[in-house]
């Protein structure tokens, strides 16, 4: 079974770092999945088949949190004491929020206007400063050790990574209708 004590990244043998090597981290959980897998301890006894169930979830979890990159961030913070997501500090600067409500009002009227074309090269432009931010925090937390600046550009991530949900939901409907 798996050693309950470390953290998401000893887990899978991998450096703690925001620049993550994805391919490392997904053969990693399929190995660990393999070996912890509940259906592997069907026949065992009830309190192996409990620390199964458990250990499953636990790589799942923690799986789950490496692979996305706002939550490896938060979790990289939070493992330096650092509440990235405070519910007491919410703030974003105003031109970052200034800047993101113009492209929803943009995405708007591109949608009303039934222009994926428009709605195609917004979504292209919030996705190239989600790439812009996820570089950003690898400089804080990878290069500089950075931890509190850092909480600035995992909230404008986490902005960013929504806002592109969004507008990929649009622009599918957009390419249902048509």
């Amino acid at each position: 079974m798996i050693d309950f004590s470390r953290n998401h990244f000893e887990l899978f043998g991998l450096p703690a770092r925001f620049r993550c090597d994805t391919a490392a981290l997904d053969r990693a959980y399929r190995t660990l999945q393999t070996e912890v897998h509940p259906d592997r301890f069907a026949a065992a006894a009830d309190s192996e088949r409990r620390v199964a169930l458990q250990s499953s979830a636990r790589v799942n979890e923690a799986y789950r949190a490496l692979k996305d990159p706002v939550s490896r961030a938060q979790y990289l913070l939070a493992l330096h004491g650092v509440d990235a997501m405070a519910e007491t500090d919410t703030a974003l600067a105003i031109d970052f929020l200034e800047h993101q409500l113009e492209r929803r009002e943009e995405a708007s009227d591109a949608v009303a206007a039934r222009d994926a074309r428009t709605l195609d090269a917004i979504v292209a432009g919030v996705r190239a400063e989600i790439s812009d931010r996820e570089a950003i925090l690898g400089e804080l937390i990878d290069g500089a050790g950075a931890y509190e600046s850092a909480r600035a550009a995992v909230r404008e991530l986490r902005f960013l990574t929504k806002l592109a949900a969004d507008l990929d939901d649009a622009l599918g409907a957009l390419e249902d209708v048509a």
